[in-house]
């Protein structure tokens, strides 16, 4: 790309880059179901985690086949590090000059959801009820979502990191996938501040069912032809020129 920030994205952080490129298509092609922005979903998504320029090696699509960085950390640690993408990614917008509506989605795209993760790791690691755990410590900053494309992008972001961890990729676990991450985020309240409704939400839903059949189907595993039924066409042969 032409543009520094693009480039930068491209060559430091390439896993990222491939995730937003995708995180585009299951954005544009759900805004444009419900008549929401759809091109400035596209965009957005290029630049919703410019933050992680400044830590690059802490999250997972970026990481290479050595140490995980994050076996050295404490889960609030390794909490704080993925928070901080936010920060980092508004402060990176506003030296690049992005537009308002672009920071808003890197401030909005996780709304005030919780790294639960490295927040069930902190339970697990004190063997701890949730009660003794400061949840705050684990919680983006916000705000919540502010707008439907925010929301769309919220969803999809989820849902694009989370369906490279499926075991089958089919029709059913899709939905199951789609659903569950869509009624935690409601439950969560994390849809309270924007416009969507819940026709959109389910609309939105099919959508994102639909690209990723599409996108992540699963290839045919053709059968591999014998060898003796190939020796006759790979090896010479005399023929009897008598017939």
């Amino acid at each position: 790309p032409n543009n520094e920030l693009l480039r930068r994205i491209t060559l430091e952080v390439p896993g990222s880059y491939q995730h937003s490129l995708v995180l585009g298509n299951l954005s544009e092609a759900a805004a444009q179901k419900i008549d929401a922005n759809a091109l400035f979903c596209r965009v957005a998504t290029l630049y919703h985690d410019i933050g992680k320029l400044c830590n690059p090696n802490y999250y997972i699509e970026n990481q290479g086949s050595g140490i995980n960085i994050h076996q050295l950390l404490t889960p609030v640690e390794s909490a704080q590090v993925i928070i901080s993408h936010i920060t980092d990614g508004e402060i990176l917008a506003k030296k690049y000059r992005l537009p308002k509506k672009i920071i808003d989605i890197i401030e909005q795209h996780h709304g005030t959801t919780i790294v639960y993760y490295f927040y069930r790791k902190e339970l697990e690691l004190h063997q701890r009820g949730a009660i003794d755990v400061d949840e705050k410590l684990f919680r983006y900053p916000g705000p919540k979502p502010k707008s439907k494309e925010a929301a769309i992008i919220m969803i999809a972001d989820a849902i694009e990191a989370a369906s490279r961890s499926l075991d089958e990729t089919c029709e059913e676990s899709f939905i199951n996938l789609v659903n569950k991450i869509v009624k935690d985020k409601a439950d969560d309240g994390q849809f309270d501040d924007c416009l969507l409704t819940f026709k959109e939400l389910e609309i939105v839903k099919k959508s994102f069912i639909n690209t990723l059949m599409l996108t992540r189907h699963v290839r045919i595993k053709y059968p591999e032809k014998k060898e003796e039924k190939l020796r006759f066409y790979l090896e010479p042969h005399s023929f009897d020129k008598s017939i």
